[in-house]
């Protein structure tokens, strides 16, 4: 039998696994690789999270190919002259991977597949990530969507699920080729381990997706539609990192939801299809738009008065002191587990970008390096929309008042007493604002900041002034 190289990436599982399928399909035995080359990534190589993560995740994925009889070769990078050596040390005839998305990888992935076809060699990629390609939506003229609504409109017009593909129970042995290097040798794993409470939540590698997406369909997705608001309620599905790092399909996510269909639960199945759409569109913009991780999307923005950058202000923000404690929450949980509600993200990027008034790129390089779920295609989305500089951004200028979403998403101040346990001992109503009764807060907390590091109201004027300049542009 001949042999394929099978590159690994951001699609870290065996079932649904297009590249993989592509190879076995071909007739050809898979030599399974993953090369590390983060300086191929340009501006945003993989963040300390990430790399914990995919550490862990690689592990898993190595696993799983040995119980089959195969393994996962690492290697070091750069990445073209290392797949040209396995091509010629492993006699291989194809070299197949599965599609990324990022600006600096799709174009290294093209001068990749140019050079590998001038060689005379097979080489493939696929969609493994997915519902639509960035280039399958397009409007009317025949250009990118800018707005969600109607490319999600239009999406669900052409939608067609991959059909789900489980991967053989046993594998060809390819012995040819170097073994490449240990896991140890590409240092992703946190030294001192800082990430030790990430892993009681979390079970990175494609047995721990499968395991989160039943999880997810036997309790949180009934009454998601309204429960994924809630921090202080498990009411998410907790799929964004597996399904970042590809350990699972979307496709088989959804078709997972459609088999638990039942009375009461089709509303709270479409909510989470339309979030999966929000991450299709995050994708469309960042294929169309290459520039936006690092550049307003809206160009009005680019006179915008932010403030002047403060490390003492930003370093009280990251850490959770900001006196705020729905924002401070959100920062504790992120650092402690490696993830953040999503409302809470958003009540917290509000308070950077617009109460605080600093840049949103602030926030989006410490996310980037704090997720586990980084995606440089949500990140990117997530941010702009919150400063209100990205693609459907409106109105750009709302800002969130932080009291008011803990009074209404955290009613019982639940998540905050959990992370901000401090203030547990204060009455429910001064949870949300402890500068209410500074006397009680300096007894129950004392080392809590007495005051937000921000007025909220003088916050919320000078970043509509500032929104006042972009309205007159």
């Amino acid at each position: 039998m001949a042999n394929a190289i099978v590159w690994f990436r951001n699609d870290l599982r065996l079932d649904d696994n297009p590249a993989l399928h592509a190879a076995l399909d071909a007739g050809l035995a898979p030599v399974c690789v993953y090369i590390h080359a983060p300086d191929e990534a340009g501006d945003w190589a993989p963040g300390a999270a990430s790399n914990a993560w995919r550490h862990r995740a690689l592990a898993a994925l190595d696993a799983s190919l040995r119980r089959r009889g195969s393994r996962l070769r690492l290697f070091h990078g750069p990445t073209l002259p290392t797949l040209r050596t396995l091509v010629e040390t492993c006699e291989a005839e194809a070299v197949f991977w599965n599609r990324r998305y990022e600006p600096a990888i799709e174009q290294r992935d093209a001068r990749i597949k140019r050079a590998l076809r001038e060689d005379g060699i097979r080489a493939e990629s696929h969609n493994g990530a997915l519902l639509f390609e960035p280039w399958e939506i397009s409007t009317g003229q025949d250009g990118p969507y800018k707005v969600f609504t109607p490319f999600w409109r239009k999406a669900l017009t052409q939608w067609r699920l991959q059909t789900p593909w489980t991967a053989p129970g046993a594998l060809p042995e390819v012995d040819d080729g170097p073994a490449g290097v240990a896991l140890q040798d590409l240092r992703l794993a946190a030294v001192p381990d800082w990430d030790s409470g990430f892993w009681a939540r979390w079970t990175p590698g494609e047995a721990g997706a499968h395991e989160a997406l039943e999880v997810f369909t036997d309790g949180a997705l009934r009454g998601y539609r309204d429960g994924r608001d809630r921090p202080d309620q498990a009411g998410t599905s907790r799929l964004s990192p597996h399904l970042h790092f590809g350990e699972i399909a979307p496709w088989r996510v959804v078709t997972a939801l459609d088999e638990v269909k039942r009375a009461g639960t089709a509303a709270d199945i479409d909510a989470y299809v339309r979030e999966l759409g929000w991450r299709e569109f995050a994708h469309h913009l960042l294929h169309h738009f290459p520039e936006t991780p690092n550049k307003d999307f809206n160009p009005r923005f680019a006179g915008f008065s932010w403030a002047r950058r403060d490390p003492r202000r930003i370093e009280a923000w990251r850490e959770g002191r900001t006196g705020v404690p729905i924002v401070d929450a959100g920062m504790r949980e992120m650092w402690e587990t490696g993830w953040m509600h999503n409302r809470v993200r958003m009540i917290v990027g509000s308070w950077l970008c617009k109460h605080m008034r600093l840049h949103w790129r602030e926030g989006a390089r410490w996310f980037w390096d704090t997720l586990v779920d980084a995606d440089l295609a949500n990140n990117t989305l997530g941010w702009q929309w919150i400063a209100g500089t990205g693609a459907d951004a409106a109105p750009y200028f709302r800002i969130f008042n932080p009291v008011t979403q803990a009074e209404k998403f955290d009613p019982k101040g639940e998540y905050i007493a959990r992370w901000v346990p401090e203030l547990a001992a204060l009455p429910v109503p001064l949870r949300f604002a402890p500068w209410r009764d500074p006397a009680r807060l300096a007894a129950a907390a004392p080392g809590y900041p007495p005051e937000p590091v921000v007025s909220l109201e003088a916050g919320r004027d000078a970043a509509l002034q500032a929104y006042r300049g972009i309205r007159g542009a």
